[in-house]
């Protein structure tokens, strides 16, 4: 049975808005490589840091929500450690309440989107 997970990472700053595409694309593919699901995708922007990491104040987050097995977390974490555009990650699985707060909470946004347009 797949599990849900929502991973936050945080990509080095001085990427051009090119390579922080690819470096998210490479995750992406990775989780769909695995036989996992993308569920979720947002990009946060360049944000910044609460405190300095590897001498930088800034960094691009991104936020993937999936289902996958739970042996891929590992997988994942590895790639995240051995590609140096990652300064900072963390991933953590979802339990049932989660996924609801997270559902509903998409849900809300297209609605602003769509009351906007």
């Amino acid at each position: 049975m797949l599990n849900q997970y929502e991973t936050v990472f945080i990509l080095t700053p001085v990427l051009s808005d090119t390579q922080m595409k690819e470096a998210v694309q490479k995750f992406k593919d990775l989780v769909l490589q695995n036989g996992g699901e993308i569920v979720n995708e947002e990009n946060w922007g360049l944000r910044k840091l609460a405190y300095p990491i590897q001498k930088k104040t800034t960094g691009f987050y991104c936020l993937l929500e999936f289902k996958a097995e739970p042996t891929f977390v590992e997988t994942l974490e590895t790639a995240y450690r051995r590609d140096e555009r990652v300064i900072r990650f963390l991933t953590f699985k979802m339990e049932k309440y989660a996924v609801q707060y997270s559902e509903t909470r998409r849900n809300a946004a297209k609605n602003e989107e769509v009351k906007e347009n």
